[in-house]
């Protein structure tokens, strides 16, 4: 299982502020515009985030134990930006930040499921 399933922390720990245009369909924008709220002339941010203690409006679940976002193929780009940590084989100073702020460990890179092996006797496709 992919370990963001089991987290969230990222989602009840940054503000998520972005460019208006990423909520404005006629620019091309797919973020809900009514889960998101202004914060200056040039950016919003999703409802929940510009708070003492943050969490998205999109995010579902319970921080650490089964959590998603329910906008993910509409999220806006700083969730795009925010890798998870060892994902891609790279650390995530912000990943582990946000994990280590609701009390759980950093991702390494043994969280992530290992690819299978090919068979013997069969060559990789």
């Amino acid at each position: 299982m992919h370990p963001c399933l089991s987290c969230g922390a990222c989602c009840a720990h940054f503000r998520v502020a972005f460019h208006w245009s990423e909520a404005e369909p006629f620019m091309g924008g797919t973020t809900p515009a009514e889960l998101t709220e202004k914060l200056d002339p040039h950016r919003l941010n999703m409802r929940g985030t510009n708070a003492r203690a943050p969490r998205c409006v999109a995010l579902v679940g319970r921080v650490g134990d089964a959590a998603h976002c329910g906008i993910y193929p509409r999220r806006p780009s700083p969730c795009h930006e925010l890798k998870p940590a060892w994902e891609n084989g790279t650390a995530s100073p912000q990943c582990d930040r946000a994990r280590l702020a609701h009390g759980l460990a950093p991702l390494t890179p043994e969280c992530w499921p290992q690819p299978l092996s090919p068979s013997p006797g069969r060559r990789p496709a």
